[in-house]
């Protein structure tokens, strides 16, 4: 017998979702295709320019006038879920979230949702100029399938969030881009969809706004048990929502999973090397000083991308002097994959600050400390800069990353505790 608690909810569901489209012109762009996909159609076959197409990397240039936004797209949603939608320009998240709130169809595979969908996909999306703030309301609520008198009720709560009292009888298309969205997202709150699509129209509101948005939807999701998508190039604002995350990457779903491993996922690419290295000519540096090579070093000194949580990390900076009788010093940062940044270290007590190093090759390497960074991923810059007065000479940002992991079965630093720890440092403090 299956136990009932084990049961999803799941109130959204996308089966092999794919959208293809022709590059350079609106529809088929010739009769003959036309043709040819009736053709097929009539005697029951499948369209045969679903055979064809390239994937949508826009960077590259393509073989095909076809090109698919997306391909083969699975996943479900449970009610109440916070689903973060994350990637890169053009991975295709837009596109998505129109076939999700039926804007556009998709080109194969089906969406399967049960209850009401209210989306945020652009500013003033679903919005009639020439009415009023409060016409759109009631506009926005029927389609949605609300009678007038449960708008009604709503009416006070969505003008007094949106903040835009003094022109909701002003009509919308001399409203701001930001009072726009700010009425656009009160309505789609308020009148209680059952799923909540948000893409990323709410960068155009202020910090503020940002913040008492985000607040909202972390109440629709946890204290009414609503469904949300949200697509965001914020990863702060990601982080604090979402529950789960799906990483696209050229159209195509590359990871599924905890919306902190969906972050490490998308934010790693680029940054997942232990080791750099340049030839003199292609140095990053200054008129005297060249950066050569740049190694994360563990324990057993061998050049490596993960370490143990508890184990020191050394870095290792190889440069050469071109140029004698120049007084400098080092410096380091330190970020997180959300791009926080961590810590910066500079070497004030270097010799290089009194007495000058010869011209040729020299290096120089910083510890980090075991058991005091948590897990995760983590890139750094070198910098040389000079004192009285102050001057960055170079400053080469996401040199090398490393990552720090963690055994499970650590008491040392975990005790009985399972799951992942929150916060960038994991230091054992004294308790007195």
């Amino acid at each position: 017998m299956i136990n009932s608690k084990l049961k999803k909810d799941i109130i959204l569901k996308a089966e092999n979702i794919s959208k293809q489209y022709r590059l350079g012109q609106v529809g088929t762009g010739t009769i003959a295709h036309d043709l040819n996909r009736w053709w097929h159609h009539v005697r029951g076959k499948e369209n045969p320019y679903l055979k064809i197409g390239d994937v949508n990397d826009r960077s590259t240039k393509g073989n095909s006038d076809y090109v698919w936004a997306l391909q083969d797209i699975n996943f479900e949603v449970e009610r109440g879920e916070v689903l973060g939608i994350i990637g890169k320009n053009g991975a295709g998240k837009s596109t998505l979230l129109k076939i999700l709130s039926k804007v556009t169809a998709p080109t194969s595979g089906s969406i399967k949702s049960r209850g009401r969908i209210a989306s945020l996909l652009e500013v003033g999306t679903g919005f009639n100029g020439e009415m009023t703030g409060r016409e759109n309301i009631y506009l926005n609520g029927a389609i949605l399938g609300m009678t007038k008198k449960e708008i009604t009720s709503k009416l006070d709560e969505i003008i007094e969030f949106s903040g835009c009292e003094r022109y909701v009888d002003t009509p919308v298309k001399r409203y701001s881009s930001g009072m726009t969205v700010r009425l656009a997202f009160a309505v789609a709150a308020f009148l209680e969809p059952e799923i909540l699509i948000v893409d990323e129209v709410l960068a155009v509101g202020d910090a503020e706004f940002q913040k008492k948005a985000i607040g909202k939807m972390q109440d629709i999701a946890k204290g009414e048990g609503r469904t949300v998508l949200f697509v965001s190039h914020n990863m702060a604002a990601v982080k604090s929502l979402c529950t789960k995350g799906v990483v696209l990457e050229h159209g195509k779903v590359v990871f599924e999973g905890g919306i902190d491993d969906c972050i490490d996922e998308y934010l790693k690419n680029g940054n997942n090397i232990a080791h750099k290295k340049w030839n003199i000519n292609e140095s990053p540096g200054s008129d005297f000083i060249k950066l050569l090579e740049v190694k994360v070093i563990d324990v057993d000194n061998r050049v490596t991308f993960n370490h143990l949580i508890i184990n020191d990390i050394r870095i290792e900076f190889t440069y050469e002097i071109l140029r004698d009788d120049e007084l400098f010093t080092h410096g380091l940062n330190l970020y997180n994959l959300q791009g926080i940044h961590i810590l910066s270290s500079h070497d004030k007590d270097s010799q290089t600050l009194t007495r000058p190093l010869e011209k040729g090759i020299h290096k120089k390497t910083i510890i980090l400390p075991g058991k005091n960074l948590a897990e995760g991923g983590y890139t750094c810059s070198f910098a040389i800069m000079r004192y009285n007065p102050f001057l960055i000479e170079f400053h080469e940002t996401d040199i090398v990353g490393f990552n720090i992991i963690e055994i499970k079965s650590d008491k040392t630093m975990r005790g009985d505790y399972a799951g992942k720890f929150p916060g960038v440092i994991r230091q054992i403090l004294n308790w007195e």
